[in-house]
């Protein structure tokens, strides 16, 4: 490991697989400042370039930091167990551990972060596999900037985000397929509440937005997603709403 002094007293540790804190992040936290709520974010690409652009574009926003770069997916999992950051932008085709892997280790060891994904491939292979696993988003990397910006809170605030292209893939595969009915006891695990929620959830409101709609407030809309996800076992709205449909709990009308 290689020691950098750092902004308090004590120095600041850089593992040699490559990771630094954000430098404003560090000063903010050693003066305790208050006020500083940003989302931290772990970058997961193997390419450099690709790593310090999205850096340059989030380090633009006041609310975010990027607190950690991982070069490939052994890293992406080790760096979220020491950083536990609230967000992760992963990759997919990466060596040692492919993005797959890596979102599926995440997810166990913390269940917390969110996983966006951000890559090039659109594969049905990598796409269902992902969001199943529990990616909480699937972004391809012809996005805007400012729409990568967005999903990052979204995700962050426990909502899901899929490219338009990931987004019909999802649709044809069940209006191909259909759902398979569960038995009613089944389904009555969830509350009539809840599946309000996951409803509106599925149509892709915000949290906002399902608590204007049921005039409830947004930490109860929150509460009742987290029974939702689980209720199914499952680690995000995506998740949810994939298995929703499976299970014939939701139809596709239910989410156009």
């Amino acid at each position: 490991m290689e020691l950098q002094q750092g902004h308090c007293d004590s120095p600041v540790v850089v593992p040699s697989y490559g990771y630094s804190l954000s430098p404003e992040l560090r000063s903010a936290e050693c003066k305790g400042d208050p006020s500083v709520d940003r989302i931290t974010i772990l970058l997961a690409d193997d390419h450099v370039l690709v790593r310090e652009g999205t850096r340059e574009l989030l380090e633009k926003e006041e609310d975010m930091a990027v607190v950690g770069e991982a070069g490939n997916g052994e890293q992406a999992v080790t760096l979220t167990a020491d950083l536990r950051p609230d967000v992760v932008i992963m990759d997919i085709a990466m060596p040692k551990l492919n993005g797959i892997e890596a979102t599926k280790a995440i997810k166990a060891i913390h269940p917390d972060s969110a996983v966006l994904i951000l890559s090039a491939y659109d594969d049905d292979q990598y796409v269902f596999t992902l969001l199943e696993a529990g990616a909480a988003g699937y972004l391809l990397k012809d996005v805007p900037s400012h729409e990568l910006v967005e999903a990052i809170r979204a995700v962050n605030a426990g909502e899901s985000v899929l490219h338009p292209v990931i987004a019909r893939k999802v649709i044809n595969r069940f209006a191909l397929s259909g759902g398979k009915a569960l038995s009613e006891s089944a389904l009555d695990q969830l509350s009539e509440r809840e599946m309000e929620v996951l409803g509106l959830a599925a149509k892709g409101m915000t949290n906002m937005e399902i608590a204007n709609e049921l005039v409830l407030s947004v930490r109860t809309v929150q509460g009742h997603l987290s029974n939702i996800f689980s209720k199914m076992h499952v680690g995000s709205r995506t998740e949810a709403v994939i298995q929703a449909l499976k299970w014939g709990w939701l139809s596709l009308e239910d989410i156009q």
